[in-house]
C-alpha cells in the first residue's frame, strides 16, 4: 500500500551504504552504457534494469552523450522520491552549467551568454536575471486568459479545417505548437510575431535552433542498422552554432524590435539590453515553447488513452461550472473545476515533460532512499530520472495508471511529490531558486485548455507515437459538442 505521508528524507535510522553500481572502462564503459540508453533498452528498461542488478534506487551510471568532447557522463542516479528531492536544495547542490545535463552547447548558440538558466544560485547575475522573468509574469497576469482563449479559437478552427481537407486528420503539435509560440511572443512583447521578421516561422526557427543543441540528447528513429552511424553523427562532434545562426538571428531581431517596452524595463532593473534580448530569447524559445510544445501533447495523449468516461466526466464539470458562473471562465471558475485541476497534475506526474535533472554536490553528503543512506562526494554529479520519483510505488498506488482524481480532497497531500517543474508542486518559484517561473502559468494554461476543449467537443480520436522529447499527436476526430 503505498503512503501519502511526506517523506522529508530525514530517517536518520537508516543504514548507510556504498552506492552501488558501476561506470565500466574508460571510454568503453560510457559508449556501452550509450547504446542500452538510446538502442538496445530504452529509457525507461535501461533504469530499472540497474535497480534490479543492484537492488538500489540510488545507483552509479553513465549518463548520454558521454564519451563526448570536453563532457565526463559519470553519475550517481537517484530513481525514488525519497532521494529525488535532494536536487532541490540549493544549500546542498550547484546547478551552474547542467541544465541540459553532463555536457553544455556553447554559449555561441546564446550570444555568447550563459543564460539564466544555465547559472546557479550563487552567481548574482541568477537573482537578477529571475526576478525579471518574475516580473514580467506578474505585471501579465490580467492577459493569461484572454490571450491565450482567443489563440485557442484559432487552434481549434486550425485542426478542424485539417480534418475537413484530403489527409482527414490533423497534425496536433504543429497546431498547438503554433499557437504556443504566439501566445509567448505575444505575452513578452505585446506584439504578434508576424509583424516581425520572424512572421509565421517562429516554432520552425526555433525547433531548428534548439535541434542543434540538444541533439546528442535524442535519436532519428532510423532503422537499427543505422544506429551506429547515426550514433557518431550526432554524439562524436558538437554541433556548431554557425549551422543555425541564421534562424536564432531572426529569433533576437524579433524580439528586439517588438520587446522595445520590456527591454526597457531590463535597463532600469540593471540588466544590459543585450544580455537581457538574449536571455528573453533563451525563455521564448527553449523554456516556453520547448516546454509547452511538448506539454500540451503530452495533456492531450493521456486525455486520449482515458478514453470517453473521463471525457464525459470532464465535459460535465467544465460545463456545469461555466454554465453557474453565467459563462464566464474565470480564475475563480477554474477555482471549481476540482477534477480538471486534478488531471493536469496527474498528467504531470505520470509523464513529466522534462524527464531529468541534474546538479553537482556542493559538499559532501548523503542522500538518503526509502530505504538506506549513501554519502555523495563534493562535485560528484548528481542526476534524477523524474518520472521514477513520481511513479515511486511508496508513495502513489497504482503508480503507473492514470487516475484522474488522484489529487482531489485528501489527495492534495501528495501534490509535494509532484517535482516537474524542478521543485514541489506546493513550493513557489523565487529569485533564489532554480524552480520554474512559470511554473504556475503552465498549470493554468493546461487547466484552460481543457476547459475550451470540452466546452467546444464531447470526445475525440487520435494515434500518437513516442518520442525521446516527448509524443507526437495527431487527431483523427473530433466530436463537437451538442447541448451546450
Amino acid at each position: 500500500m503505498a503512503s501519502s505521508a511526506p517523506n522529508n528524507n530525514t530517517n536518520n535510522n537508516l543504514p548507510l551504504k556504498p552506492i552501488p553500481g558501476s561506470y565500466g572502462l574508460p571510454f568503453l564503459g560510457p559508449l556501452h552504457d550509450r547504446h542500452d540508453y538510446f538502442y538496445k533498452q530504452g529509457r525507461d528498461e535501461f533504469f530499472a534494469t540497474r535497480i534490479q542488478k543492484y537492488n538500489s534506487t540510488v545507483i552509479r551510471t553513465n549518463m548520454p552523450p558521454g564519451p563526448f568532447i570536453a563532457h565526463d557522463p559519470k553519475v550517481i542516479a537517484l530513481l525514488d522520491a525519497a532521494s529525488f528531492p535532494i536536487l532541490f536544495d540549493n544549500s546542498k547542490v550547484d546547478k551552474r552549467d547542467v541544465l541540459d545535463g553532463t555536457f553544455m552547447p556553447s554559449t555561441a548558440f546564446t550570444g555568447g551568454y550563459r543564460t539564466c538558466a544555465f547559472q546557479d544560485t550563487t552567481e548574482p547575475e541568477h537573482s537578477l536575471l529571475k526576478s525579471f522573468f518574475l516580473h514580467i509574469l506578474s505585471s501579465k497576469h490580467n492577459t493569461f486568459l484572454p490571450l491565450f482563449r482567443s489563440l485557442l479559437t484559432d487552434h481549434f478552427n486550425n485542426m478542424e479545417e485539417s480534418l475537413a481537407g484530403k489527409s482527414k486528420e490533423a497534425s496536433y503539435n504543429t497546431s498547438i505548437g503554433a499557437a504556443a509560440f504566439t501566445f509567448i511572443f505575444r505575452l513578452l512583447t505585446d506584439k504578434d510575431p508576424n509583424t516581425t521578421v520572424i512572421g509565421s516561422e517562429g516554432p520552425k526557427l526555433v525547433e531548428t535552433w534548439l535541434g542543434a543543441q540538444l541533439a546528442p540528447l535524442a535519436t532519428l528513429g532510423l532503422p537499427k542498422i543505422f544506429n551506429y552511424v547515426e550514433d557518431v553523427l550526432i554524439r562524436t562532434v558538437p554541433f556548431p552554432a554557425w549551422a543555425v545562426k541564421g534562424s536564432y538571428n531572426k529569433l533576437y531581431e524579433g524580439v528586439s524590435t517588438a520587446g522595445t517596452a520590456v527591454l526597457d524595463e531590463a535597463e532600469k532593473l540593471g540588466i544590459k539590453r543585450d544580455e537581457a534580448c538574449h536571455n528573453l530569447v533563451f525563455m521564448l524559445g527553449f523554456n516556453a515553447f520547448g516546454g509547452l510544445s511538448n506539454q500540451f501533447p503530452i495533456l492531450i495523449k493521456w486525455i486520449g488513452l482515458a478514453g470517453e468516461g473521463l471525457h464525459k466526466q470532464l465535459a460535465d464539470e467544465i460545463r456545469t461550472v461555466v454554465r453557474d458562473e453565467g459563462g464566464v471562465v474565470s480564475l475563480a471558475a477554474l477555482d471549481k473545476m476540482t477534477l480538471t485541476k486534478s488531471v493536469v497534475y496527474e498528467v504531470l506526474r505520470i509523464e513529466p515533460a522534462v524527464p531529468y535533472q541534474y546538479a553537482k554536490a556542493r559538499e559532501d553528503l548523503v542522500v538518503q532512499s526509502h530505504d538506506a543512506a549513501y554519502e555523495i562526494k563534493k562535485g560528484e554529479m548528481i542526476f534524477g530520472y523524474q518520472p521514477f520519483a513520481t511513479k515511486d510505488p511508496k508513495i502513489f498506488e497504482n503508480p503507473e495508471e492514470f487516475v484522474g482524481h488522484r489529487f482531489i480532497g485528501d489527495g492534495e497531500r501528495l501534490l509535494r511529490n509532484v517535482f516537474w517543474s524542478n521543485g514541489r508542486e506546493v513550493d513557489e518559484p523565487t529569485a533564489d531558486n532554480k524552480q520554474c517561473p512559470a511554473k504556475n502559468l503552465v498549470v493554468l494554461l493546461c487547466r484552460v485548455y481543457l476547459v475550451e476543449f470540452f466546452l467546444r467537443y464531447d470526445t475525440f480520436a487520435f494515434d500518437w507515437k513516442p518520442l525521446v522529447l516527448g509524443p507526437t499527436v495527431t487527431i483523427k476526430s473530433l466530436t463537437k459538442c451538442s447541448n451546450f
